[in-house]
């Protein structure tokens, strides 16, 4: 079993907690990260561009001036895309950029994304987190307790409304839960910070 440090909401130190090994702290894949990363960035584009090709642009149904005789080059339509108002070569169409990843990779690339967090010292374990009214102050001072900046991930076992309003206005703070755990969220802030109860239902919804 894997130690770390465990907090209270005070910043002092209340002892320390076993976390499985076998989720924080495997080898890390960064192949996989890569790719899961990848993935996740893709499935989050609309698709929805659209340029006109030289087809569907309106006009140029006649050929602009004669094929010889003029000294310039043959042209069969003022919408060829060499021209100022013209289709565009290989217009982008609406799509989906859609991929998909089984979920034993999926699941790995999780755990590796938790184990480099604990490697790189950025993840935190907090004993509990409740707060008694919506307040961004407070949730300012619990982060100057545990030195941590805005730019920080808060994992949850399950949705607090009163936590997540008082995040909502941190610029960098983002609450998510062990539910909605990604890998993108784990590798893009500089903090992670995790209740127990968190801890124990990651490690029993990824055991």
């Amino acid at each position: 079993m894997t130690k770390i440090n465990l907090y209270n909401m005070q910043g002092e130190q209340k002892g320390e907690l076993e976390i499985a090994e076998s989720i924080f702290g495997i080898e890390p894949h960064e192949d996989l990260l890569h790719r899961v990363v990848v993935m996740q960035l893709a499935n989050k584009r609309q698709g929805t561009q659209k340029a006109k090709t030289r087809a569907e642009v309106r006009g140029g149904g006649r050929k602009p001036y004669r094929q010889k005789g003029t000294g310039r080059a043959r042209q069969g339509s003022i919408r060829s895309p060499l021209w100022v108002g013209g289709g565009v070569s290989f217009a982008p169409v609406p799509r989906s950029y859609r991929t998909r990843m089984n979920k034993k990779m999926r699941r790995l690339a999780l755990k590796s994304a938790l184990s480099s967090c604990v490697m790189e010292d950025k993840f935190k374990a907090l004993d509990a987190l409740e707060l008694p009214e919506i307040k961004t102050k407070r949730m300012v001072e619990l982060l100057k307790n545990l030195q941590l900046s805005n730019n920080t991930l808060v994992i949850l076992p399950e949705k607090d409304r009163v936590v997540e309003k008082s995040a909502a206005n941190i610029p960098g703070l983002q609450v998510e839960y062990v539910n909605t755990l990604n890998v993108y969220d784990l590798l893009k802030h500089e903090n992670v910070l995790a209740t127990e109860a968190s801890i124990r239902k990651i490690e029993e919804v990824y055991a």
